[in-house]
């Protein structure tokens, strides 16, 4: 394998700790090849698209975009120590359209399994299969080590 070939990494994370070894595997990957990369975390319009007062979209949507300065920043940090450039993006959508999308401008993804679990990922499809399936560059997902033997 040719490690030049992977410049641009796209790393989505949701801040959670089930995305942190994918951001160490991701990083890695940019530092051996000389690449950057790019920490996406998508803001899903599913969590308050339904709500009953107007105010709470407003929290909701705030609370959301802080979330995703954090988990981004959190990347930028992990990419300043280990000497790897990275831009953060905060984008609004479905998450596994969102990386589909972004990910024809990037040489890989690299991505954790996302928080989701349980009936919510029984419900929704786990990002990473979508992901998998649709993206337009090779994909990497990383099994976090939380909750493994």
């Amino acid at each position: 394998m040719d490690m030049s070939e992977f410049q641009r990494i796209l790393i989505p994370t949701d801040g959670s700790e089930f995305t942190k070894d994918a951001v160490e595997r991701g990083l890695s990957l940019a530092a051996m090849s000389g690449g950057s990369v790019t920490a996406l975390y998508v803001i899903d319009q599913s969590a308050y698209s339904n709500p009953h007062v107007d105010a709470a979209v407003a929290n909701a949507h705030d609370t959301l975009e802080r979330e995703g300065a954090c988990a981004t920043g959190y990347v930028a940090d992990r990419g300043r120590e280990m000497g790897v450039p990275v831009e953060a993006k905060v984008l609004e959508g479905t998450p596994s359209k969102v990386i589909i999308r972004e990910s024809k401008e990037y040489d890989a993804v690299v991505m954790g399994t996302l928080g989701r679990t349980g009936i919510s990922k029984l419900l929704m499809g786990s990002v990473a299969d979508k992901v998998i399936r649709g993206a337009e560059c090779p994909v990497m997902v990383v099994r976090s080590r939380i909750g493994r033997g």
